[in-house]
């Protein structure tokens, strides 16, 4: 049984099959004759879709241009030069995620070096606990307490369990 038959209980009605209902059936050289007209039509009204898509995609579009030492691997996409700080980035980006840097001194981040455990993570310190909260369950209440963590802003702070707060960072609550 065809899935369509299974789902709706009759069998499908296409144009390949061609007939309406009350319809005797169209025989031999009419069918094809039909099929034909209707992927005719079909095929108009694709194309119809696809130059407009196009337009539109092509107004958006931005002409490039690349300089001397700039190395393309391919139509699009092409390789940076990154600093060896970021080793573990992948070097190979497409043209279109790329913008010309126009240099801003305000802009300019300051550099922090972090320590890295050995499994690629660091350590955060609590700087500030600016609020209180206790979270009710069914059967037991957990108190709550959100911290700014040093790096971040307020709006970053993050709601924590106050008992495993107090058992890392005692220092925070004293």
């Amino acid at each position: 049984m065809a899935p369509y038959e299974a789902l709706y209980g009759r069998k499908c009605r296409t144009s390949l099959c061609g007939s309406e209902v009350g319809d005797k059936g169209i025989l031999g050289h009419e069918v094809i004759q039909d099929t034909t007209e209707n992927i005719k039509v079909i095929k108009d009204k694709l194309k119809i879709a696809h130059s407009s898509q196009k337009s539109y995609a092509d107004m958006r579009r931005m002409s490039l241009e690349f300089e001397e030492g700039d190395h393309r691997i391919g139509p699009s996409p092409y390789i940076i030069a990154l600093s060896s700080k970021l080793f573990n980035l992948h070097n190979v980006f497409h043209v279109s995620q790329l913008k010309k840097y126009i240099p801003n001194p305000h802009q300019i981040l300051s550099h922090e070096s972090v320590q890295l455990k050995s499994n690629l993570t660091y350590d955060l310190m609590p700087i500030q606990i600016i609020d209180r909260s206790v979270k009710a369950l069914r059967n037991k209440e957990i108190p709550l307490v959100k911290v700014v963590w040093e790096g971040s802003s307020i709006e970053e702070a993050t709601w924590e369990v106050e008992a495993d707060m107090q058992r890392e960072y005692a220092y925070s609550f004293q």
